[in-house]
């Protein structure tokens, strides 16, 4: 047998996991309500982990189900973030309570911990988002942070959740902003898989990145109306597309059509402590940006020149953060500036899914320039 004919043997009987979606996932007006006997089968005893608020706001919704199933629950607040300290108390607490199933509330720092605390538990995982701002109720993935914020490294898990709670009531209690940051979350995913994987012959690949591409469309056409319009059909359909599809996107394509440079750009700028009045998914929408930007620059690419002012367009339509001023960072010095592109540039970085190569000093030039006028400040390899 040949070299090549071995390559392809082994190509061909290589197995691939694919974790895509929930178990089950129940949406509507009034989910929860709905949802007492789809929880229940999980176990007995719940630990419901979240934030302090979202654990808050969620009591009124889980209490009555919670009494009507007879479920001896226990809860738990992660902290700041999902961090490797807040984990190692949580376990604590799944210990103590000997939990027999994790019930997630919250955003997506919640969600993270929760679907890692089960998983190194090995027990299931009930996910409830308060809000649209990401696609974490979904997904395979916890990112974890610094006890300060900052990004540290992400860690797949065996499954999606066993089960997903989409309950629109519940998510319209959240502010506003938080559905126009998960706007910009899930509008990355077409941005950042076009760009790696777009030329891809995988089959599932090409089915991820034109999911992508609807998901883009249906925020273009749709995210103005849904913000004039809480609880209406057409923002269920907004926050469906926000949580559920972006969700589906990572899950069909995996890590290459999850995270490029938007999420780099992210990455990098949580090492800053003055960009955490900002939310993820408005790092990421900036990010998008600084993606374009960068293959405007290093590539001459006047596609990309015309998706970033097509998305400056929508962006200053919707309300999302355009340039570093706007996330809060336009007083930052040089060297946080170098600090958050050398981060994002990391020999381990997203950043290099791209098909050409970035260095810190392209990147402060790219991130500095966002609102450019189309085809100024180009730089060379």
């Amino acid at each position: 047998m040949t070299q090549t004919q071995t390559t392809k043997t082994a190509t061909a009987t290589a197995i691939y996991s694919l974790t895509i979606a929930p178990a089950c996932v129940l949406r509507g007006q009034n989910a929860l309500a709905q949802a007492p006997d789809a929880i229940a089968r999980f176990g007995k005893r719940p630990l419901i982990v979240g934030g302090s608020n979202s654990l808050a706001t969620v009591q009124p919704y889980l209490q009555p189900i919670l009494e009507q199933q007879q479920l001896q629950s226990a809860q738990a607040a992660y902290g700041k973030d999902c961090s490797e300290t807040s984990l190692e108390t949580l376990r604590a607490a799944a210990t103590a309570h000997q939990a027999d199933f994790i019930i997630g509330v919250g955003g997506g720092k919640a969600l993270d911990a929760a679907k890692l605390l089960a998983y190194q538990c090995q027990i299931p995982i009930v996910t409830i988002p308060t809000s649209a701002a990401t696609c974490a109720a979904w997904t395979a993935l916890s990112n974890i942070y610094s006890e300060e914020g900052a990004f540290q490294y992400d860690v797949s898990l065996a499954k999606c959740p066993d089960l997903l709670i989409l309950d629109y009531g519940l998510i319209q209690t959240a502010p506003q902003r938080t559905l126009i940051a998960g706007i910009g979350d899930a509008i990355a995913k077409w941005y950042e898989a076009s760009v790696s994987s777009g030329h891809s012959e995988q089959t599932m690949i090409i089915a991820a990145v034109q999911q992508a591409r609807i998901l883009r469309d249906i925020l273009f056409q749709k995210s103005a109306a849904a913000l004039k319009e809480p609880g209406s059909e057409i923002w269920q359909e907004v926050t469906d597309a926000t949580v559920l599809l972006a969700g589906v996107i990572g899950g069909i394509g995996g890590a290459q059509c999850r995270t490029v440079a938007a999420h780099a750009v992210h990455n990098g700028l949580t090492h800053l402590l003055a960009s955490h009045g900002t939310l993820h998914g408005e790092k990421v929408a900036y990010g998008i940006l600084v993606q374009l930007r960068l293959e405007e620059m290093l590539q001459n690419n006047q596609l990309a020149a015309t998706a970033r002012q097509q998305l400056l367009k929508f962006y200053s339509e919707i309300g999302l953060p355009q340039t570093l001023g706007d996330l809060g960072l336009g007083n930052i010095s040089l060297a946080q500036l170098q600090l958050a592109a050398e981060i994002a540039c990391n020999p381990q970085s997203d950043i290099h899914r791209l098909p050409f190569k970035v260095v810190p000093e392209q990147l402060m030039a790219a991130m500095v320039s966002t609102t450019a006028p189309v085809g100024e400040l180009r730089v060379k390899n």
